[in-house]
């Protein structure tokens, strides 16, 4: 069955709240996204309910949630993996929009390399010119960067005109961190902080006792403290941070990616079994991968 344009954009629109929601969406929610009169929201849901692409939830709390039959006539895949993947435009991720699909256009090669991206959620979010990043695909870990030069608003779908590919290590971190750790002990003072920072030519050790982790001092805490004349006999732990990130030896290089971009940080500390065994540092991930 042919759908209306009207009847596409509510079921997308339905969909995608759906998805970042995880409950019935009423009509007045879908009506506010789509910015139309919620009286014609809700005639057009009684019609599509009627033809069993959508299902009314009774009570309070109910509202209309997409069936089967709505992911099929609009070519979506109902599993879940694929609704991770993210989309970002202009180095910010999009909230409430996933990629659904990725369909090359071209035969890739370093002239051209052109696809067709299917989103959950509306593609009104992006313009002609935007630089986006989809990724990392569920499967292949593949990032794909590049710019949009079209959109089908009619099929959620953007045009990309893509200039870099990548796919990610799928290693876990303990093959690419430093180890055996370089650590400081809380009562060490600055001056050996220093030492050991210039003779290991590093520039951050984490502060850890009998393998238990109570901080970081990294070389700028060092020259700050220098800068606020703070005697160089004084212990380390005045100076470290007591909130270290850190991760498993088992997560992959691909996920902590991410964790060094939002939280703006040089390093992580790598544990197994609760202590700490290594460091991983933004240097460590350009060697493996130069262009993230």
């Amino acid at each position: 069955m042919d759908l209306s344009l009207i009847q596409k954009d509510i079921l997308i629109t339905l969909i995608t709240l759906y998805h970042q929601h995880s409950h019935p969406i009423k009509g007045e929610e879908i009506a506010e996204v789509i910015k139309r009169n919620p009286g014609t929201v809700r005639n057009q849901m009684q019609a599509l309910k009627a033809i069993g692409f959508v299902d009314g939830i009774p009570g309070p709390k109910g509202g209309y949630n997409p069936t089967a039959q709505a992911y099929r006539a609009l070519n979506l895949d109902i599993s879940g993996n694929e609704y991770d993947v993210k989309i970002a435009r202009n180095g910010e991720e999009v909230q409430g929009v996933k990629v659904v699909e990725i369909a090359f256009t071209t035969l890739c090669h370093p002239d051209i390399c052109r696809a067709n991206a299917t989103l959950i959620g509306s593609v009104k979010a992006f313009g002609i010119g935007d630089q986006i990043t989809i990724g990392p695909t569920p499967v292949n870990k593949l990032l794909i960067r590049g710019e949009v030069y079209g959109k089908d608003e009619v099929s959620q779908t953007l045009l990309i005109s893509i200039f870099e590919m990548i796919s990610l290590p799928k290693k876990p971190i303990r093959y690419y961190m430093s180890s055996p750790l370089i650590s400081l002990c809380r009562a060490d003072p600055l001056k050996n902080a220093l030492h050991l920072f210039n003779s290991h030519h590093i520039r951050g050790a984490p502060v850890v006792e009998k393998d238990e982790l109570f901080g970081i001092v990294t070389m700028s805490d060092v020259a700050n403290a220098i800068e606020k004349n703070v005697p160089m006999d004084t212990p380390v732990s005045t100076i470290m941070t007591p909130d270290v990130v850190f991760a498993p030896s088992s997560v992959q290089l691909f996920e902590v990616i991410r964790s060094f971009k939002e939280r703006d940080i040089g390093r992580l500390i790598v544990m197994e079994e609760g202590r700490p065994v290594g460091i991983l540092t933004q240097s460590d991930i350009i060697k493996v991968f130069p262009s993230l």
